[in-house]
């Protein structure tokens, strides 16, 4: 029986699983060997695989506790300083005080009052929640409030304006303006607050509690702040994502609380290895997102020459679909449990990006025939919408194309 062979087949691959996570010192060989043929959901084990894959947890298990307590208080010290103490100063800022000079008034339009970084932030801030907000609209989890809301940021003792807050005001300000802009003078009413959004997007949650969607703005707003080089781009929602749903549906209740912060220190640590695919200025270069489209191009080349001369015939140039793909780790391409699935074997690879190409190149290669029979419309319609939705097949091309080279 086909079924009770695959549970008799998952239960010995939990088992192999969890032997080499009981390890006092984890080998990190045998891991990334298991990691990659998918790793289960079971126990708690992915989430935790791939905080080791994405070097965040030592491979000293004996390290694990103070490195978690002394990483978590540091991501409770950035709520601090980037969220709350700017929101506190915000709301303080009673127009009557007398102690408020001209300098430091928020709506003093010079560069150097503190204030101009705050709202260079909300410009940010803006960006992110538009983007969060629509994060895997198919799937009701990021809509749903999260069991573990931060305590801190829900604090009713910290009188401050919260990010929700600022999306609303500076969204209102933002309206009045446009508004005036197209010649009509009436401001708009506040009222409007509540239409901000389409009626197709989602209600805010009462006080006190925080949907998941939430969660991950947050992360990303503390992440553009400590990262002002690259600060926030659009498409990083799309990675954050399937980290924060691993690690918020964890089994185990003492990591998933801490969801939030352990996706912070993953995604950063991700995006160290990624973020060159997202700053412009380094398109040219060996390390930029360039190299990489056509480094897709010129495997295929080696293995499929027809292909590569039918898609260079057409002039089907690899920026059309692989910037894509390759920027946001074919988040876009797949349902986001086939996506996991692909991340699981990346984040195991020793070379992810390269295994990556090596992905990219199997789903070309997988509708060779389509391409070869369709015209320039019709195959950049399947390039921009993947037909083949069963990731195992790839996954299986890709590892034929590297053990074959």
């Amino acid at each position: 029986d086909p079924s009770s062979y695959a549970i008799s087949w998952l239960a010995h691959q939990i088992l192999e699983f969890k032997e080499t996570l009981s390890e006092e010192n984890i080998n990190l060989k045998t891991l990334r060997e298991l990691c990659f043929n998918g790793i289960p959901f079971e126990g708690g084990i992915r989430a935790l695989c791939w905080k080791i894959l994405l070097n965040y947890l030592p491979f000293d298990q004996t390290l694990w506790e103070s490195f978690l307590k002394k990483q978590r208080e540091v991501y409770s010290q950035f709520l601090k300083e980037m969220i709350i103490q700017p929101g506190i100063a915000k709301a303080n800022m009673g127009f009557s005080r007398e102690d408020v000079t001209m300098e430091d008034h928020p709506l003093n339009p010079n560069p150097d009052s503190r204030w101009n970084n705050y709202f260079k932030d909300n410009e940010i801030l803006l960006q992110i929640d538009k983007d969060v907000r629509r994060l895997y609209p198919d799937m009701a989890f990021f809509q749903r409030p999260t069991e573990y809301p931060c305590q801190l940021i829900l604090d009713p003792q910290n009188e401050y304006e919260t990010l929700r807050r600022r999306v609303e005001q500076t969204t209102l300000k933002a309206q009045t303006v446009n508004r005036n802009r197209s010649g009509v003078t009436n401001v708009s009413s506040p009222g409007k607050a509540f239409h901000l959004y389409p009626s197709n997007e989602y209600e805010v949650l009462p006080n006190g509690s925080e949907a998941h969607w939430e969660v991950v703005e947050r992360i990303l707003f503390i992440y553009a702040k400590l990262n002002p080089g690259i600060a926030y781009v659009q498409g990083m929602n799309e990675i954050v994502g399937p980290i924060y749903y691993t690690f918020a549906t964890d089994p185990n209740s003492q990591w998933k609380e801490h969801a939030e912060a352990d996706t912070f220190f993953c995604f950063t640590n991700l995006m160290s290895e990624n973020r060159d695919n997202f700053i412009k200025s380094l398109d040219d270069s060996q390390c930029g997102i360039t190299y990489k489209m056509e480094s897709v191009y010129s495997m295929l080349k080696d293995k499929d020459l027809e292909l590569f001369l039918k898609l260079e015939e057409q002039n089907i140039k690899p920026q059309y679909f692989t910037f894509r793909w390759l920027t946001l780790l074919l988040s876009q391409e797949f349902l986001l449990p086939d996506v996991i699935r692909i991340w699981d074997t990346l984040f195991s690879d020793q070379d992810r990006f390269h295994f990556l190409i090596l992905v990219c190149c199997a789903m070309l290669i997988l509708i060779r025939d389509n391409l070869l029979a369709g015209d320039f419309t019709v195959n950049m319609r399947s390039l921009q919408d993947y037909p083949i939705s069963d990731v195992h097949t790839i996954l299986t091309k890709a590892k034929d194309l590297r053990d074959n080279s």
